[in-house]
């Protein structure tokens, strides 16, 4: 019952919260005032579906608890720069550097530790030298993501990024494919198949993890 309850409560706030981040992915790459009135978007329902799923899933998978406001909280995030990232080819700095510290708050307020400053950091830098290798196909914004995955899924951000680089996979050897050398030219967004891969990490990590340390026995 508390479940139901829970992924309702979950539910109902994902949909409440839908034009918010709807108006914030619309005004954030503008550089416009992030509360600015916006006129309806054809994608609102789009974002209204992702919010209210994800704040559905959270509420079953943990609760009317402070680890679940903030892993709905992640996730509305991850829905506001997957649509900037599609739209614009950016993720603003407006939106992942404070999301990221709310998100690292919560994490260490629900479980102090230094695990979540830790991940943030190391995710961050893991893919800052990823861009100074090849800098043609990431940009500091997907940086500054990685590092909001880090706050939000702790160690288990190498998984996040290790799906995520998979899914991305897909489409660059599609393009490689039809377009040989001058694929290189076709930037893919990185953020959307970074937030597919959170997602799958927040809810199926532990289990990704224990098969894997399963597999060397």
């Amino acid at each position: 019952m508390d479940d139901v309850v829970a992924a309702v409560v979950g539910l109902a706030a994902g949909a409440l919260v839908a034009p918010l981040a709807d108006r914030l992915a619309t005004n954030a790459p503008l550089h416009l005032p992030l509360l600015r009135s916006v006129p309806r978007s054809s994608r609102l329902a789009l974002v209204a579906a992702a919010t209210a799923l994800l704040g559905t899933a959270c509420g079953l998978a943990f609760g009317l608890t402070l680890e679940g406001a903030a892993a709905a909280l992640f996730c509305w995030l991850l829905v506001v720069i997957t649509r900037t990232d599609l739209e614009h080819r950016l993720i603003p700095d407006r939106i992942v550097i404070p999301g990221m510290v709310v998100v690292l708050a919560l994490r260490t307020i629900d479980d102090p530790s230094v695990e979540w400053v830790v991940a943030a950091f190391a995710a961050g830098v893991a893919l800052f030298v990823v861009v100074l290798v090849y800098p043609q196909g990431l940009g500091m914004g997907d940086v500054k993501l990685s590092a909001l995955l880090g706050a939000g899924l702790g160690y288990l951000v190498g998984i996040a990024m290790f799906v995520g680089f998979f899914f991305a996979f897909v489409p660059a050897a599609v393009l490689l494919v039809r377009h040989g050398r001058a694929a290189r030219k076709q930037a893919i967004p990185l953020g959307p198949f970074l937030a597919l891969g959170a997602v799958v990490t927040l809810f199926a990590g532990h289990e990704i993890w224990d098969w894997y340390r399963g597999l060397g026995r």
